[in-house]
């Protein structure tokens, strides 16, 4: 095995951990479907990807078309519109009804369906909109990455920003700027791709988590001054 080729793994295994282990504790401590559910469907895209390339599968079977239709899911609006439903969790407080967790997945899977068939060739409309759509999403993740600057989570805000910064970098090169001297398969590409993936899941779970635990935090001191003026 070649070390590009291990490190296209070590990037996708890193990415499946995230997206599984991150996307479970969204569930199982914050009862965030929204995100939850996403991270663990980009894990589910990595695994099927990885199995893909470990066995050599053609472009013309149901794995590659799974994966063409995965990427198409969270690109257009898994982790653009469903990610900034989620974090809108710990920003404004807001939590969707599940007819709205249900009507923005079923979104994405039209989405998914109709975007897949662009995978295999460049295709102007679809790639502007997948960075459209990031640009959007990546202002908000600012917004965000503001709010733990102002909770003093500065360690938290520098990853955030860097994390969506690198991104928006893969973001752009996918579709329009291939990397110089990659393989045809794009392997120095995914890898890089994998790699940052993984890290924004792990990223934004950590800062989804210091604002989670400064509303609580925050939620619980009028209650603690009225147990002390009482005890007073």
């Amino acid at each position: 095995m070649e070390i590009k080729e291990l490190l296209f793994m070590v990037a996708d295994l890193w990415m499946i951990f995230a997206g599984f282990f991150y996307g479970w504790k969204f569930i199982r401590r914050y009862q965030n479907y929204l995100l939850g559910l996403e991270w663990m469907i980009v894990a589910t895209s990595g695994t099927n990807f990885l199995i893909w390339s470990a066995i050599k599968g053609s472009e013309d079977g149901l794995m590659f078309k799974f994966a063409c239709f995965l990427d198409a899911f969270s690109r257009s609006v898994g982790i653009t519109l469903i990610l900034v439903m989620g974090l809108m969790r710990v920003t404004h407080r807001y939590k969707p009804t599940l007819a709205t967790d249900i009507g923005v997945f079923v979104l994405a899977t039209i989405a998914g369906l109709y975007f897949q068939q662009f995978h295999a060739h460049f295709a102007l409309g679809p790639a502007t909109y997948y960075v459209v759509v990031n640009v959007a999403t990546s202002l908000f993740l600012i917004y965000f990455a503001g709010r733990l600057w102002a909770v003093g989570e500065k360690v938290k805000t520098v990853g955030t920003l860097a994390a969506t910064a690198a991104g928006f970098a893969i973001a752009i090169t996918y579709d329009f700027f291939p990397i110089p001297g990659d393989d045809e398969l794009r392997t120095i590409f995914y890898t890089a791709a994998l790699a940052t993936w993984g890290t924004q899941l792990w990223m934004y779970f950590l800062a989804y988590r210091a604002l989670h635990n400064h509303n609580d935090a925050a939620d619980a001191r009028p209650a603690l001054r009225e147990q002390s003026a009482a005890g007073a």
